[in-house]
């Protein structure tokens, strides 16, 4: 029922209501993504939102909220109105990083009793598409949030991993995986470990394709990239030499470069297993 502010609590999903967008298959372009150490207001809110639209009271908000943030709930509320005053609160004054773990503690929530998944599904589906439209950098994957790149970015790491695996390359794909583990770290994104998980991966690749243990850079001029490539894989191994390995003081690399790195390490890993054969090159994952 609402509350003291007009909220109203409950989702018109959950009463089997498909909303006009979803039904018509409507929604806005993706937004740029501007956030990813942060959660301005707006990402609070629609966290917030979020939870109430699936059943969550101003009780159970509170209750999440205290857990997450280590906090004793002020007895001193108990009507609705003054509890939600204090959800609102301590959304405002959580740091950044805590709204997303909220966002997992909320998703988790959402799915007791939920037999058929249908409920995280929607809590998913609908928590990422507000994440696009506001920009954010994140992504819910079957209840964790992972960092949220470009579409070649994931499509890129997503076929590698797999390709990987098929190939009978589970050195690699740990690596790849690793890569993916430290862009999606919380508060602060590892972007050179990033860089060597990438690289490593990519360098696993070509040992295994070429048939010794010398380094990537040795490698390159032995593998099948035609020219120009060949040189700007020697470019790119350069690059992670020094961001990865070597750090300038003042220099460290940015999320966006990590980006880089990985999807680049990635597309070229697929193309060096499926070239070599290793690999169904018209495997579609």
């Amino acid at each position: 029922m609402p509350a003291a502010s007009g909220i109203c609590y409950g989702d018109a999903m959950n009463d089997g209501h498909t909303p006009f967008s979803s039904r018509f298959g409507f929604r806005g372009p993706d937004a740029k993504i501007t956030i990813r150490e942060d959660a301005p207001d707006e990402v609070r809110d629609a966290v917030a939102m979020l939870g109430y639209a699936f059943d969550l009271g101003p009780g159970g908000m509170r209750e999440l909220l205290c857990e997450v943030l280590l906090k004793r709930p002020d007895l001193g509320n108990w009507s609705p109105g003054n509890i939600e005053s204090e959800v609102h609160r301590l959304i405002d004054q959580a740091p950044w990083y805590k709204i997303y773990d909220f966002v997992e503690r909320l998703y988790t929530e959402v799915g007791k009793n939920d037999f058929t998944g249908e409920r995280k599904r929607a809590f998913e589906e609908r928590l990422n598409l507000s994440f696009r439209e506001l920009g954010v950098g994140w992504e819910l994957e079957q209840g964790k949030l992972v960092a949220r790149g470009s579409e070649a970015f994931a499509l890129a790491t997503r076929d590698a991993v797999a390709v990987m695996l098929e190939a009978g390359s589970p050195t690699a794909a740990n690596e790849i995986h690793e890569a993916l583990k430290d862009v999606s770290r919380r508060p602060s994104a590892d972007v050179t470990g990033a860089i060597q998980h990438a690289m490593a991966a990519l360098e696993c690749v070509a040992r295994e394709i070429d048939g010794s243990t010398d380094t990537l850079g040795k490698i390159i001029g032995r593998l099948t990239l035609p020219p120009p490539l060949d040189a700007a894989l020697h470019k790119l191994w350069g690059f992670a030499s020094e961001q990865g390995r070597h750090i300038v003081e003042g220099r460290e690399p940015r999320f966006e470069e990590a980006e880089l790195v990985v999807t680049v390490a990635s597309a070229v890993s697929v193309y060096l297993l499926r070239h070599a054969g290793r690999a169904s090159p018209t495997t579609s994952f």
